[in-house]
C-alpha cells in the first residue's frame, strides 16, 4: 500500500479508533472511569486530536513539527489540573497501543512513524506540563513572598488563611519566626528537605540581604503521645537550621499557637536581630527574649511591656520583700553580704529570697547576663509604676 492509499484508509478508520481507545481507556484505567463525564468528553477530545494529528503529521512530517504540542490545546485548562504527567502518559500508551493493533500488518514504516510520533507526543506532554509546573513555582514563590511579608508587617488580613492554605501548610501547633542574614548562595530545596526531616513546615522568605523562616510544627495525625513529646523544640530546630543563614546575628522570636498569630514573633525576632550586635556574647542562634534589656533600650514598646509583664508585676504580686530584696541585691553589686547589711537581715534569707525569686519569675538573678535582665525590668517597672501614680485622678471631697 503506498503512502496516499495509506492516509486515505487511515483517514476512514480515525472514528473507529478512537471509539476503541475511550472503550480501552474505560477497561483498563480506573482513574479514567472515575472521572466526571465532562472530563471524561475532555480526555476523548484529547485522545481524539492525537490521532487526527498524527495523520497529519504522516502525510508530511517536516511541514508542522509543532504539531504534537497542538494536542493539548483541544483539552481544558481544568483537565491539566485534575490529570498527573502520569495519567497523561499511560492515555499516550493505551492511544498507542490500540493504534498499532489497528495498524498491524500495514508495513514497518507505518508502525515506525507511530512510535515515532508517540515519542514525540510523550515530549510534548512533558513540556506542557514542565511549563505548568514552572508557573506555579513561580505564583507559589510570589505567593510566599506575600505571605511572609503580611506576617512581617502585621497586616493580616481575611485572605491569610486560605492563601496559607494554597501553599500546602500543614502545620497545626505553635510557630515561630527566625531572622537572620542570606548567605551568598541560598539553597531553598536544602532548607526545605531539611525542615521536612525535623516534622516542620516553613514559610522562606529573602529580602535582600534579610533572610526570614516562619517555622511551624507539622503534626500528622495519627502520631502517638510519645512522638508528640519527643518533638524539638523550637530553639533546636533553629539550631538545625543555623547553617542556612549568611555570616552574623540569627534571632529566633517566642513562639505563639498559630500561624495567624506569627506576626507577635516575627516583631520580636525583627528587633532583636537590629540590636543583637550590642550583646558581644550572643550565640548563634539567640532568643529574642534574651535580648530584652537591648530591645527595651533601642525603644521596643513590646520588650518593654514583655519585662514588666514577666518580671516586675508577678514579683509585685508575689510579695514587695522580694522587690526590695532584689533591687538591693542588684544595686549592691550582687553581693550576698552588702544586700544583708542594707536589709537588716540573715545573708541565708537573702539567699531564701532570691530563690523565690527565680521560681516567681523563671531567672536567676546570681548570673550577670540575668542580672541585666532583671535590673531593667525593676527599672522600667518603677517608671511605669511613677508614671501611673502621677496620672491617677486626684478624689474630690463630698461637699458639705
Amino acid at each position: 500500500m503506498d503512502k496516499t492509499a495509506t492516509l486515505t484508509w487511515l483517514r476512514r478508520i480515525s472514528g473507529d479508533i478512537a471509539s476503541v481507545t475511550i472503550k480501552r481507556l474505560e477497561d483498563t484505567l480506573p482513574w479514567y472511569a472515575d472521572m466526571p463525564p465532562a472530563r471524561r468528553s475532555a480526555v476523548g477530545l484529547v485522545a481524539q486530536a492525537g490521532i487526527t494529528s498524527f495523520i497529519q503529521w504522516y502525510e508530511d512530517p517536516t511541514s508542522t513539527p509543532w504539531i504534537a504540542a497542538d494536542i493539548f490545546a483541544a483539552a481544558p485548562r481544568e483537565l491539566l489540573r485534575s490529570v498527573s504527567l502520569q495519567q497523561t502518559l499511560q492515555l499516550i500508551r493505551v492511544t498507542v497501543e490500540v493504534t498499532e493493533e489497528r495498524v498491524a500488518g500495514k508495513g514497518n514504516d507505518l508502525r515506525e512513524a507511530i512510535l515515532l510520533y508517540s515519542r514525540d507526543v510523550a515530549f510534548a506532554a512533558a513540556d506542557v506540563y514542565a511549563r505548568a509546573a514552572e508557573a506555579r513555582g513561580l505564583w507559589d514563590a510570589r505567593l510566599e513572598a506575600l505571605v511572609v511579608d503580611s506576617i512581617l508587617t502585621g497586616e493580616a488580613d481575611e485572605e491569610l488563611p486560605s492563601r496559607i492554605a494554597a501553599l500546602g501548610w500543614h502545620g497545626h501547633g505553635e510557630v515561630a519566626v527566625l531572622v537572620g542574614t542570606t548567605p551568598p548562595q541560598f539553597d531553598v530545596d536544602l532548607v526545605r528537605r531539611t525542615a521536612r526531616k525535623l516534622a516542620v513546615d516553613v514559610l522562606i522568605g529573602v529580602q535582600g540581604s534579610r533572610l526570614v523562616l516562619v517555622l511551624g510544627r507539622a503534626r500528622v495525625a495519627g502520631h502517638d503521645t510519645e512522638e508528640v513529646e519527643d518533638e524539638l523544640g523550637f530553639q533546636e530546630i533553629a539550631a538545625r537550621l543555623e547553617p542556612s543563614f549568611g555570616p552574623g546575628y540569627v534571632v529566633l522570636g517566642p513562639e505563639v499557637v498559630a500561624l495567624v498569630d506569627a506576626s507577635q514573633s516575627a516583631r520580636a525576632a525583627l528587633a532583636g536581630f537590629a540590636v543583637a550586635r550590642a550583646w558581644r556574647s550572643a550565640p548563634r542562634p539567640v532568643e529574642a527574649d534574651d535580648l530584652l534589656p537591648e530591645r527595651a533600650l533601642a525603644g521596643d514598646p513590646l520588650a518593654k511591656q514583655t519585662l514588666i509583664e514577666r518580671i516586675f508585676r508577678p514579683l509585685q504580686a508575689h510579695s514587695t520583700d522580694l522587690v526590695t530584696t532584689l533591687w538591693s541585691y542588684l544595686d549592691n553589686g550582687r553581693s550576698l553580704e552588702a544586700t544583708a547589711r542594707e536589709l537588716f537581715v540573715h545573708p541565708n534569707t537573702v539567699r531564701y529570697r532570691l530563690k523565690r525569686v527565680s521560681e516567681v519569675i523563671g531567672w536567676d538573678a546570681t548570673g550577670p547576663r540575668e542580672a541585666l535582665i532583671l535590673q531593667t525590668a525593676l527599672i522600667l517597672g518603677s517608671i511605669g509604676a511613677t508614671e501611673q501614680t502621677r496620672r491617677r485622678p486626684a478624689l474630690r471631697r463630698p461637699p458639705r
